[in-house]
């Protein structure tokens, strides 16, 4: 009898907390969709590729000139003075590490770049779907993409797409 009581306490007990709980407002939004159709980031991408374009040419004569002598070691290296082969052998090594680090660092300086200008998307993103939540009065806004269903009314991409413009 003891237990039917705690059962049965128990079960109003849960019965006037769930009738006590307010229905919360979800929505989803489709945060890739709004990155990979955003035109400001075919802008970042240019102006990252314009940043960068000299360095790249840079790169691209230090290789072109770095084949040739090696072509030219190749070719030539057997009929070469001693002195003019080791004087060729030396400054392609030279150069050989010369590229390898400017390489290096240009990739790390782009991908740096690349997280900057992306991180600035996003978080323009971010600040778009929070007031469009806080507006329309969402408590709790997802991603689309980790959902497996969800109806039409509740998503919001659209929206949040036109004020991110």
């Amino acid at each position: 009898m003891k237990k039917w009581f705690c059962a049965a306490g128990l079960g109003l007990a849960m019965a006037a907390s769930a009738g006590v709980q307010a229905e919360d407002k979800i929505a989803v939004v489709n945060f890739s969709s709004i990155f990979q159709q955003l035109p400001a980031r075919e802008t970042v991408d240019k102006q990252l590729e314009n940043e960068f374009k000299g360095r790249a040419g840079e790169l691209q004569n230090i290789e072109h000139s770095l084949q040739t002598k090696m072509q030219r070691l190749q070719m030539d290296g057997a009929t070469m003075k001693a002195s003019e082969r080791s004087k060729l052998e030396k400054e392609v090594m030279t150069q050989r590490e010369q590229f390898s680090r400017k390489a290096q660092a240009f990739e790390q300086d782009n991908r740096r770049r690349q997280i900057e200008e992306r991180n600035k998307i996003i978080s323009r993103i971010q600040d778009v779907v929070k007031s469009v939540a806080s507006k329309e009065g969402y408590d709790v806004v997802i991603n689309a993409n980790a959902v497996a269903y969800v109806s039409s009314s509740k998503d919001i991409t659209d929206v949040v797409m036109k004020q991110v413009k």
